[in-house]
């Protein structure tokens, strides 16, 4: 755990001022950091950091990624161990609370969850404001704001009670309301949750069944999905999570929080990227287009991207990548798919691009993004509900982290620095003065 009082220092040299000593906060693993809050009031200066990639904002002990080894531990669990033996909710749980639960503390949590997942009914109406074509995230996105208008007395964030409710109302609803989305866009009567199903199989309930015919949720399908919602329950600081942590750091409403968490991650550069993935394999077409595909990638003057590949963080092989890997060849052979065009490309385009001195170089390994929306496809979930799946799977860590803020001493509303290179002051022109 970092401490203010580490007997490391960092000497800073500024001209014209005595060296300034600044305190170096150690983590219990990866770089520690140098406190440069007291900066400012010593030197006169700030620091510049575009995207923050060199700045911790916070505390934490939810999420750590060693991006050059492929590690990603919850609350120092491997990610590949949380997969494939722990079910989403049970991460849940861990996220949340810190330990993984006994049995006891499991079944109380699901119940939580499992009994807070129907919405309120005016909720519905909500949906005709906006266009059948409307993109699922958008939907969602004023759909999940809109509930800090149903649930208003949420707005005490210091009150544990409260924040404790209000985690278990966003990881239950917010299935509830992709699913919606998703019954709207296609002119399907909304399905309600059965409280009989668990996680993963009751948002694919949602998704597929009708009330004119029974619908049987295939466990091999459930259980893909499962791992899909582990793998992006929470990625450290990120920019969703971050853009979280600062709306959250103004007292605003949790669910105006996750709100903003969902339009951050709807960009193509972060919860998109596996919708692009899946249009860039469509757009290959075939295995024998792929070397000519990957030279038009090479190319800096055609524009095209491989996507899928490389990591802002990872500079090894994606540890979520791998269990996903596995993951689509058991959907894919339980569907009778084993020889799916779509998976044949990623997989040949996999092995190639490692080949390829180009890529290695680079240290473009395949990311989460790129077997998960060959995963969704073949479960036949559209490619525009891709990220509004993530969004599903990516709520608990958004929580938990407003959570983690809302309870550390030392946050503060979140307020960036800028470096000023506009005009100088200078006069103000009457407009009949002007030339």
């Amino acid at each position: 755990m970092s401490d203010a009082t580490s007997p490391r220092t960092a000497r800073l040299s500024v001209p014209g001022r005595e060296p300034v000593e600044l305190p170096i906060l150690e983590s219990t693993m990866g770089p520690g950091v140098i406190d440069v809050r007291g900066l400012y009031s010593a030197t006169g200066l700030f620091t510049y950091d575009p995207g923050y990639t060199s700045t911790a904002s916070c505390q934490s002990k939810i999420t750590f990624i060693d991006g050059e080894k492929g590690i990603l531990l919850h609350r120092g669990y491997r990610i590949e161990d949380l997969a494939e033996k722990c079910s989403y909710l049970e991460v849940c749980y861990l996220l949340l609370r810190g330990e993984l639960p006994t049995r006891a503390q499991l079944d109380e949590f699901v119940h939580h969850i499992t009994y807070h997942t129907m919405v309120h009914e005016q909720i519905s109406y909500l949906f005709r404001g906006f266009r059948r074509d409307s993109h699922p995230m958008a939907v969602m996105i004023g759909v999940v704001g809109a509930l800090s208008a149903f649930y208003y007395e949420d707005l005490d964030v210091d009150d544990p009670h409260q924040r404790m409710i209000v985690t278990h109302r966003l990881i239950a609803k917010v299935p509830t309301i992709a699913a919606m989305a998703y019954k709207y866009s296609v002119g399907q009567p909304f399905m309600y949750p059965r409280n009989d199903l668990d996680y993963a199989s009751n948002f694919l309930h949602m998704m597929f069944a009708v009330p004119c015919e029974p619908y049987k949720v295939n466990p091999v399908m459930a259980r893909a999905l499962d791992k899909i919602l582990i793998l992006h329950a929470d990625h450290e600081q990120n920019a969703s999570t971050s853009t979280v942590r600062l709306v959250g750091s103004t007292g605003a409403s949790p669910y105006a929080a996750i709100a903003a968490g969902i339009a951050a991650l709807w960009g193509p550069a972060h919860g998109g990227a596996n919708e692009a993935v899946l249009n860039m394999l469509k757009q290959i077409g075939s295995v024998s287009n792929i070397k000519s595909f990957l030279e038009k990638v090479k190319d800096k003057d055609s524009n095209t991207r491989l996507m899928g590949f490389g990591h802002r963080v990872y500079k090894n092989y994606d540890p979520r990548a791998a269990v996903l890997k596995k993951s689509a060849d058991e959907v894919l052979a339980e569907l009778g798919k084993k020889h799916n065009p779509l998976l044949e490309i990623a997989k040949e385009l996999e092995k190639i691009a490692l080949e390829d001195e180009y890529f290695v170089k680079r240290k473009l390994f395949p990311n989460v993004d790129f077997y998960s929306g060959i995963i969704l496809e073949a479960l036949g979930i559209p490619t525009r509900m891709f990220t509004a799946i993530f969004a599903m799977a990516r709520t608990v860590g958004w929580i938990a982290q407003w959570n983690e803020m809302i309870e550390d001493p030392q946050q503060k509303i979140g307020r960036p620095r800028q470096l000023y290179v506009g005009e100088r002051e200078r006069p103000f022109v009457p407009i009949e003065a002007r030339g």
